[in-house]
């Protein structure tokens, strides 16, 4: 490997290693240890949300026209790792909304700069790309191993006694490091330095007109509403195999990213062979399968049933989420591809996500029983709803081939 690409790929190992060394254990932390409710959980969550809505402003009419790429990343992880020591220091719930809400505002525009500073840096991003992004999932399953082998926070006596509140700071460090390392990044000057954007072009909204071709109308509406079911997963998953006694939960977790690898190696052949319908179909159907895995798994003879249903994410978000960028990608025009990709990611991480959150804290919290909670009744409706989604999909949307200039 190049030096370039070393360094490309320590940027992403350390992007996702500091998102997935606190996310995943959000629920079980604010739950345990800040005796956090249903609703306040999705708060905490949501804002991931809103850090997707607000990532354009960022992003499309500041970063991309007055800043390098590679400073502004820094600057973001710099406030990132300040704002993640503060959710370390937090003593309740109240105090600790504030700053993860600042912080996924700063963190979701850095997802589109990494990007940018590794597509800066190649000739033909579609061969190398690839290779520099799989360093992130590694990151991501890393700090899941570190969390459940190496340091045991999330056992039950870390729990019990609060130590997953180290997350935070072990992802501040990180953040830090990340931070410094980005102003050595090769620089990456803004592409539209001196170009003037509208709010509508910063929020995809040119990419509005895709929406009168019957299709994309459907695929866009289905990807909306399939992202109930994914803020279910992303928001009960390690509280649910926590709360029912599976050990090293989040290492556990980390298979799920594992499958992602796999998955997406698989993918071009599925599209190949089946088209883009079947293989959102797929998708659709490993959402209502894992979740019935999970309404009927436990920790004991169950838990086959629980790890195949982990083992499901990469179908779950491959063969719908990242076939769908290629749908979309493969449906808008030249000139509105970018703005495409940005309103498919603003409905879905952004409206969707919200509306998903919101809807898991109420139905987490109307199955609250004395002993925890009731999640084969919890995970049955994200079962129920993905169903519905997959039905309408199926009777609504018509195959087609699909053609892309990548």
């Amino acid at each position: 490997m190049t030096n370039t690409t070393v360094r490309l790929s320590m940027m992403m190992f350390l992007q996702f290693f500091i998102w997935g060394g606190w996310f995943v254990t959000l629920g079980t932390y604010l739950a345990n240890t800040l005796s956090a409710s249903g609703q306040e959980i999705a708060m905490a969550f949501s804002t991931q949300s809103w850090g997707a809505i607000i990532a354009p402003f960022i992003i499309g009419m500041i970063a991309d026209r007055f800043f390098n790429a590679e400073r502004i990343l820094g600057v973001l992880h710099l406030v990132g790792a300040a704002l993640l020591f503060m959710m370390y220091q937090a003593s309740d719930f109240n105090a600790f909304y504030p700053y993860v809400l600042g912080y996924m505002i700063a963190y979701m525009p850095t997802l589109a700069l990494v990007n940018s500073v590794s597509f800066g840096q190649m000739h033909d991003p579609s061969k190398e790309f690839g290779k520099i992004r799989v360093w992130g999932t590694i990151g991501w399953i890393v700090a899941g191993l570190v969390i459940s082998y190496l340091f045991s926070w999330d056992s039950r006596d870390g729990i019990n006694d609060g130590l997953l509140r180290n997350t935070f700071m072990l992802c501040a460090i990180a953040s830090l490091m990340l931070g410094l390392f980005s102003f050595s990044l090769p620089a990456t000057p803004p592409k539209a330095k001196g170009q003037t954007a509208s709010l509508g072009q910063a929020l995809g909204v040119d990419a509005l007109s895709l929406l009168k071709n019957r299709n994309f109308f459907i695929f866009f509406a289905s990807s909306v509403l399939i992202c109930i079911p994914l803020a279910f997963y992303y928001q009960n998953a390690n509280p649910f195999l926590t709360e029912i006694g599976v050990q090293n939960a989040t290492g556990k977790m980390t298979l799920g990213q594992v499958s992602e690898v796999l998955f997406m190696l698989a993918l071009p052949v599925f599209l190949n062979k089946f088209g883009i319908k079947k293989t959102l179909v797929i998708g659709m159907l490993a959402w209502v399968l894992r979740y019935v895995l999970f309404a009927y798994g436990n920790a004991d003879s169950g838990i086959v049933l629980l790890i195949t249903g982990i083992a499901l994410h990469g179908l779950c978000y491959d063969f719908f989420f990242v076939s769908g960028q290629i749908y979309t990608d493969a449906k808008a025009g030249p000139g509105i591809k970018s703005a495409a990709q940005g309103l498919i990611t603003l409905a879905t991480y952004g409206v969707g996500m919200l509306i998903g959150f919101w809807v898991a804290g109420q139905i987490t919290d109307a199955y609250v029983s004395d002993s925890g909670h009731s999640w084969e009744s919890i995970w049955l409706f994200p079962a129920g709803f993905a169903a519905v989604v997959l039905i309408l999909f199926l009777l609504f949307f018509k195959s087609e081939k699909v053609t892309t200039d990548a």
